[in-house]
Order: C-alpha cells, then sequence, then structure tokens
C-alpha cells in the first residue's frame, strides 16, 4: 500500500477523475476527463429527489481537442448530473477555450473566461487533469516521431517541477545544455 495503513474508517464520499489522451486521425488530438462524485448513503437532492449511494451527485466530461502545439481547437462540456437543473446550461461557455494554449498562463485565462458564475467550479477543475493528460499525451509521443532538435529555448518541462530543476541531476543528465548547478562545467555522469 502506497500510504501508511490508515486507523479505522469508513467511506463517506468518493470522486473519481479519469482522463484519457487520443491521437485523431485528422492529426490532431482528443483529451477526455470525467469526474464523479458519490455518496455511500441516501440523502435527498430538492431537484433530483432521493440519490441513492454509490448515484452520481456530479456526472462530468470535458473534452479538449487540441494540435501538436497543444492549443485548444474545440472543446465539448456536459454535465449528465449535478445537483440543481440548471448546471447543465453552462456546458456551452466552455468554447471560450479555444485558442489558447496549454502552457503558461492557461489557468490565468481559464479564470478569466469561466471563474465564478462565468463556469463550472467542477468543469473547471476538470481542466487541470485534462490539460496535464493533454502534454503527457502530445509531448512524448511527438518527441519520438521528429529528429532531435537543439532547441534554442529551454524546454518548458523544465523547472516545473522539483525532480526537474535546472541545478538538478535529471536536468544535467538529460539536458545538459539547460543544466546550471555547480558543476555546470562538468560531463554528465554516465547511465
Amino acid at each position: 500500500m502506497p500510504l501508511p495503513e490508515p486507523a479505522p474508517r469508513t467511506l463517506i464520499h468518493r470522486r473519481d477523475v479519469v482522463c484519457r489522451g487520443f491521437r485523431r486521425d485528422d492529426g490532431l488530438w482528443d483529451i477526455e476527463g470525467r469526474l464523479t462524485d458519490s455518496k455511500t448513503y441516501p440523502f435527498d437532492n430538492e431537484q433530483r429527489g432521493t440519490l441513492e449511494p454509490g448515484e452520481p451527485i456530479h456526472d462530468m466530461w470535458l473534452r479538449l481537442t487540441v494540435d501538436d502545439e497543444l492549443v485548444v481547437r474545440a472543446v465539448c462540456a456536459v454535465t449528465e448530473a449535478a445537483p440543481f437543473a440548471v448546471c447543465p446550461a453552462i456546458a456551452p461557455a466552455f468554447a471560450k477555450l479555444e485558442g489558447l494554449r496549454l502552457g503558461p498562463g492557461f489557468r490565468r485565462a481559464v479564470q478569466e473566461r469561466l471563474g465564478g458564475v462565468q463556469g463550472c467550479t467542477h468543469l473547471v477543475e476538470l481542466l487541470g487533469p485534462v490539460a496535464t493528460t493533454a502534454y503527457q499525451t502530445v509531448a512524448p509521443l511527438l518527441a519520438r516521431e521528429r529528429p532531435a532538435r537543439d532547441h534554442a529555448r529551454m524546454p518548458r518541462h523544465i523547472d516545473r517541477c522539483h525532480a526537474l530543476a535546472r541545478d538538478g541531476e535529471i536536468v544535467r543528465r538529460h539536458y545538459p545544455r539547460w543544466y546550471s548547478g555547480a558543476a555546470a562545467d562538468a560531463p554528465p555522469a554516465e547511465r
């Protein structure tokens, strides 16, 4: 078990987020995410009646279609289950993401377009794992298919987490040009 053994406990709420990345035949990429929330006990909902254990309170889908540069070409948002009948009406607003690039500044742009009453909290939250899935789907496959290039700019993923710090061992070994640690002049270690 990856976490230490927990204290005795009872499951009350479950949130599942599943994301998948697909390469389309037309050269674009579909990145899909689904968020579901459920309880382990029955409870009454004013607009939907009694929800039974395991019945989704939220069941929401999001599909971003992106190009090789991770520019959003199309968006489809669907709310199959929500606590209020009005919730699905906001789905078309997610088309405001079209034209944005997944990368630095994306979260800020999402908040400007879909923050607060302009969007749905749950679908906006789902954008985080969907965007990460897009990067993990597109970048590694394109890197394998395209010849290695001497990039004029530092790769975007450097300095985005502690493992890929510019002064760290991984950058020293895999991206020596961008390494900035104490032994920046030293050759990379053998693998």
